[in-house]
């Protein structure tokens, strides 16, 4: 695991120790699995982008400044410019850009998310995070899966979901799919 992720898991069980909340009584606020959350807090593995998201909102800190670790600052706009958000490296298969990082206190997280290629036969990679999400396909072709019912979305189509429900996406075709996730 890079560097960046060790840190990310060092603020969270940073932020859980300051509350005096013990691991189990967060996972079951949380719905979070407590062997899969030991193991994100030890940085044994990466903690998924939606569970950082629920995070945040627990503890009441913007998920920028999780990441981060600096606060973000602005809250009548904020502007990402091209090719400048900032990259969150939370798994292999996929790369997400933080479109709104500058922004205090969001209601939902917007990501530019690529999604690898992979093999076709790979299954998907399926995990759940309280809330809601919407995918908005850019370019490229993306299987979701959502309860057990699969998609096949290309440019310009649009998803919305409840992410209670098991979900995962991957690419099709042997490119890489980019598109826009809101995370609410």
């Amino acid at each position: 695991m890079n560097e960046e992720a060790k840190e990310i898991a060092a603020r969270v069980k940073v932020l859980r120790e300051i509350e005096e909340i013990p691991a189990e009584e967060l996972c079951k606020e949380l719905g979070f699995n407590v062997i899969d959350y030991r193991k994100w807090e030890a940085g044994e593995e990466d903690i998924p982008v939606g569970s950082l998201v629920e995070i945040a909102a627990h503890f009441k800190v913007d998920l920028t400044e999780l990441i981060s670790g600096k606060p973000s600052r602005l809250t009548g706009y904020c502007v990402t410019r091209a090719a400048k958000a900032p990259e969150v490296s939370r798994r292999p298969m996929y790369r997400y850009w933080n479109l709104a990082y500058t922004f205090h206190n969001k209601r939902g997280e917007p990501f530019l998310v690529e999604a690898k290629p992979e093999t076709e036969d790979k299954p998907l990679h399926l995990n759940t995070h309280p809330g809601h999400e919407f995918d908005y396909v850019l370019e490229g072709r993306l299987l979701i899966s959502v309860g057990g019912h699969e998609e096949e979305l290309g440019p310009g189509d649009a998803i919305y979901y409840d992410s209670n429900e098991m979900h995962g996406m991957k690419a099709l075709g042997g490119k890489s799919a980019r598109f826009l996730a809101m995370v609410l």
